[in-house]
């Protein structure tokens, strides 16, 4: 075989290994059904958290364009995914086979309060979920109230 057969053939299943991923993320960028969501204390904390949080811990994510696209789809998925299953405001309380699912209520609010939640990298592609230190602060007593 010749060196540019084996290119072009290197190429094509690297290509087909790309759709294949990217097919198989959209298969997974879905919503499944809202079971229970914590008793919110008002509708502003609940606002706050729809804002800042649900899109990665909830069942109720909103999957932008970009996210049908290679890599970013695969990007998005594997976060939702591994931000559902640590904390999942859509199925409050429910503890799916024996196994913990839910942070508390004192771990969550100290990612919010020492910035690492939300990310950086997705308050730069979501810039309305940056979150004044006020609505920081209102978040974290909000849930503070709420998940007791």
């Amino acid at each position: 075989m010749s060196l540019k057969s084996l290119l072009i053939l290197g190429g094509g299943l690297v290509l087909a290994f790309i759709i294949l991923l990217t097919v198989a993320a959209l298969i997974y960028e879905n919503n499944p059904p809202v079971v229970k969501e914590p008793a919110w204390d008002g509708p502003q904390t609940r606002q706050l958290a729809q804002r800042a949080c649900f899109d990665c811990h909830s069942n109720q994510t909103q999957w932008p364009l970009y996210d049908k696209l290679p890599v970013a789809s695969w990007l998005a998925v594997l976060d939702t995914f591994r931000g559902r299953r640590h904390l999942n405001f859509s199925e409050w309380g429910i503890n799916p086979a024996g196994s913990e699912r839910s942070r508390s209520v004192n771990e969550i609010v100290r990612v919010i309060q020492n910035g690492s939640m939300p990310p950086g990298l997705y308050i730069l592609m979501h810039p309305n979920a940056k979150l004044t230190p006020a609505e920081k602060q209102q978040l974290m007593d909000g849930l503070l109230a709420s998940l007791k």
